[in-house]
């Protein structure tokens, strides 16, 4: 979804905010803010866009946080980074 269209659906759905259902308009919001955090930037085809702003979401991190956790993986993947060494021993609170 391009931001274009996005602000055309923000439009609409305050111009019938009455009609809306809660799930509607949460789920609205909630992109309007990923949107809003995620302005500066690369830009990227809209397929690429939408991509990741959805695996974004649906990982709870920022777009900016998911192309910075892709793109390590990819130069550590490809040898252009050290690998992290992973303290297997270690405590952890089960987040990354």
């Amino acid at each position: 979804m391009t931001r274009m269209s996005f602000a055309e659906e923000i439009e609409s759905a305050a111009d019938r905010i009455a009609d809306m259902s809660r799930p509607d308009l949460q789920i609205i919001l909630r992109r309007a803010a990923l949107m809003l955090r995620n302005v500066a930037g690369v830009s990227l085809e809209p397929a690429t866009e939408d991509a990741l702003n959805a695996i974004a979401a649906e990982m709870r991190v920022s777009r900016s946080d998911l192309i910075q956790i892709v793109l390590r993986e990819w130069l550590e993947t490809n040898t252009y980074l050290p690998v992290r060494a992973i303290d297997e021993e270690g405590e952890t609170d089960g987040t990354a």
